[in-house]
């Protein structure tokens, strides 16, 4: 197996081995630790990371908040997690040298033109939607594909392939070609 592909990134094999791993991992050490197994998944982190911004403005809404109560607005090892996310695609991207910034992506510029505020109103708007579709789920693509499909979830199984087939016609929708 190649650990690296042409372009000098990382073997998608060898990252979807290393996410299983942790995945496992990380559902022996929280059975261990916390006495309940906890799932891989980063939508609950993200809401939980809103009550936290919240509580610092209203913190008498989140006290009262039916959703927080259940899911009490702490930093966790999930939270870890996304943040771990983050500055691991930072480091990765940085040591294989892959790393730019781009204020449009050229896919997007080639279909919508250069305007950064476009493109920033619909990435904002693309992050709600996708973040209500989590709720409304139950869990995020990395939870239900990762945690789910880990305890062959029937329910989870289905909402992957809902993801997955809703984000090829999105996707399809959006970067038609223009003489289609």
């Amino acid at each position: 197996m190649k650990w690296k592909t042409e372009d000098g990134g990382w073997s998608p094999y060898l990252a979807g081995a290393l996410v299983g791993i942790l995945a496992i991992v990380s559902v022996y050490v929280t059975a261990q630790w916390m006495g309940k197994a906890n799932y891989l998944g980063a939508s609950t982190t993200f809401v939980r990371a809103a009550g936290l911004l919240e509580q610092t403005v209203a913190p008498d809404r989140v006290a009262v908040n039916e959703y927080f109560i259940k899911e009490k607005v702490r930093v966790d090892w999930q939270f870890m997690l996304v943040l771990g996310i983050f500055f691991g695609a930072l480091i990765a991207s940085t040591t294989d040298k892959s790393f730019r910034l781009e204020n449009v992506p050229p896919t997007w510029e080639q279909r919508f033109g250069p305007s950064v505020a476009k493109r920033g109103a619909a990435a904002f708007l693309g992050g709600i939607v996708a973040m209500i579709g989590a709720r409304m789920a139950s869990g995020c693509p990395s939870g239900h594909g990762l945690s789910g499909m880990m305890q062959l979830s029937v329910s989870s199984f289905v909402a992957l392939a809902m993801f997955f087939g809703t984000g090829v016609v999105v996707a399809r929708f959006i970067y038609r070609r223009k003489e289609l």
